[in-house]
């Protein structure tokens, strides 16, 4: 176990991903100690550069004005691709304490029909990239690439070892998640930017008892999503410094299978996966979504860092049947229905 999670070797998901199931599950079980996230370790070194040069840029483009930054928003496929802040409903209000940047790292365009790409904006669209010369992102688009490929690649060869676990679990027993997951277009990476709690957001009724407080308790709803471990930024005096974690209380929280809330710290060199809604459905209940938030700390220094960090949301195309009465793609509808206005074109 490592901070409070399982953890597994990178080396032995690549060459014995089926000596892995124990491991998994462990973490993605069904007994109430079970957490629904577990830690890859002993990653190849080139992904402690791809986390830190994303992370800073991050942190680069919600600096950006915000005229600039909301020319990279896309109200047609509610907010899911290019720039979003303040958009998402979340606990009944808009979320203003974090910013996202949106894109599918493994497909600029997805190959899909005209029908399909009308109906489901939020999966279908191209992606939308800074200008290459932006000023301070110029290389955004290359970063944002290089991190979510190495997360989703990584996702796939998890998405191997949890297959035997899985399978047993399943509402159809010939789905496959590596092949779900592998040939999809619908891959999401969120790029994220936690705000100040005194930033463009205000307080949100942050203080020391709001567990919640940066990003309110809920679940993906993807069959996985990849994280990686966040950075937490300050402004110095040329620029903006890696500093500790604000408070000792400030991190993600996950509730366990059993409910008993936990605070999960990703080591800086591991990334980390946890269960969506969507494996949920697609196994009658059994493998159930894991309900994690972010809270941020109250008071100085809490007040003047950033929080960054990168999810990539592993799922299915939307016409993958999840269930006898549901695809992923009405599934989908459902949450996007949950949390933005519907759009029209």
């Amino acid at each position: 176990m490592v901070s409070g999670a399982v953890s597994i070797s990178y080396q032995d998901l690549v060459s014995a991903p089926l000596s892995l199931t124990n491991s998994i599950e462990k973490a993605f079980g069904s007994g109430p100690e079970c957490l629904g996230i577990i830690l890859v370790r002993d990653l190849p070194p080139i992904y402690t550069i791809y986390r830190e040069r994303l992370l800073r840029l991050a942190y680069a483009f919600a600096h950006l004005d915000e005229s600039v930054r909301e020319q990279y928003a896309d109200r047609y496929s509610r907010y899911s691709f290019g720039w979003s802040h303040g958009k998402e409903i979340m606990n009944g209000k808009p979320d203003l304490l974090k910013g996202s940047y949106y894109a599918n790292p493994v497909v600029d365009n997805p190959s899909v029909s005209p029908a399909l790409q009308e109906a489901y904006p939020e999966y279908y669209n191209k992606n939308i990239w800074p200008k290459p010369g932006e000023p301070g992102v110029e290389d955004f688009e290359t970063a944002f690439k290089d991190l979510g490929k190495f997360i989703f690649q990584v996702g796939c060869e998890l998405a191997v070892a949890c297959q035997p676990f899985a399978l047993s679990h399943l509402n159809d027993a010939s789905m496959s998640l590596p092949e779900l997951i592998s040939t999809s277009n619908t891959v999401k990476a969120r790029l994220l930017h936690y705000f100040p709690a005194d930033g463009p957001g205000d307080s949100q009724g942050e203080n020391e008892d709001d567990e919640d407080s940066w990003c309110g308790w809920h679940r993906d709803h993807s069959l996985l999503t990849g994280l990686c471990s966040a950075m937490f930024l300050r402004e110095g005096e040329s620029g903006p410094e890696t500093v500790p974690s604000p408070s000792p209380s400030s991190g993600l929280y996950i509730r366990t299978r059993g409910g008993d809330l936990t605070k999960v710290s990703i080591p800086v060199d591991c990334l980390a996966f946890q269960t969506g809604e969507a494996l949920e459905v697609a196994t009658g209940g059994t493998l159930r979504a894991t309900p994690h938030c972010v809270r941020a700390g109250a008071g100085a220094p809490a007040d003047q860092i950033s929080r960054e960090t990168l999810a990539v949301f592993m799922q299915p195309d939307v016409d993958q049947s999840l269930s006898s009465s549901c695809t992923f793609g009405e599934f989908s509808k459902k949450v996007f229905d949950e949390h933005y206005d519907s759009v029209s074109a």
